[in-house]
């Protein structure tokens, strides 16, 4: 094995690659509030693996949600610790992101030359609000119908966005403008709604995501590692 692994890091340079990622020196001040950006890539890599596996078992219909997700609660092995590994990750992902967020800004590593990574940041920070809304309806039972409902007649009032906003007049109350019918495919949330926000909480959210992580590490890198305190 060892002549294998020094064959295939003597091609693919493994050893530079993890010496560029994680060697490298860090202050000696830092406190586990530092530790926050890297809680939230672990816990984005649960809810990846985990993801994965509950999509294995789901079937994002309207007849056939509900009972994928009982089946998988009660006759998969594991299943409904996998599910609430997921399910509680989804919030630790918000907790974790905004406490970040919080830290970042209250100790100055938004200012330059970091003011492109802080926006970067933000960006993410609304993906992850997006996966916590688009995977809230997939269970499809009365909770989620109801608080998605809810959260699309919001966006149907929001200004500019929303055909039932104050300045809908300003650019025509249509579909193509309402925030609302964009989010639902329908008038009401169906079966049209539970396949847009399965396509963007599986496929759209997780490649748009992937992107913006991998450009904010390459700049956590590019502005000197992690921040100083102040």
């Amino acid at each position: 094995m060892s002549r294998l692994g020094h064959w295939v890091d003597e091609r693919l340079d493994l050893t530079g690659i993890r010496r560029s990622l994680l060697d490298r020196p860090v202050p000696h001040n830092l406190t586990w509030w530092h530790t926050l950006g890297s809680a939230s890539l672990a816990v984005f890599i649960v809810q990846v693996v985990t993801g994965v596996v509950l999509a294995m078992y789901y079937s994002p219909s309207p007849d056939h949600a509900y009972e994928s997700i009982r089946y998988l609660e009660r006759a998969v092995s594991s299943g409904a610790v996998v599910r609430g590994i997921h399910h509680w990750g989804a919030s630790a992902m918000v907790v974790l992101t905004v406490a970040h967020m919080i830290r970042v800004f209250t100790m100055g590593a938004y200012k330059y030359p970091r003011e492109i990574n802080w926006l970067l940041g933000v960006v993410l920070l609304f993906i992850v609000l997006g996966f916590s809304f688009t995977g809230y309806l997939l269970p499809w039972d009365q909770l989620a119908f109801w608080a998605i409902t809810v959260g699309t007649n919001m966006a149907a009032a929001t200004p500019l966005i929303g055909a039932e906003g104050p300045f809908h007049e300003l650019v025509g109350a249509n579909s193509l403008n309402d925030a609302r019918f964009l989010l639902l495919g329908d008038m009401a949330v169906g079966s049209s709604t539970l396949l847009r926000f399965y396509v963007l909480h599986c496929v759209a959210l997780p490649l748009v995501a992937g992107v913006f992580m991998t450009v904010h590490f390459w700049r956590v890198r590019k502005d000197g590692g992690i921040s100083r305190p102040l």
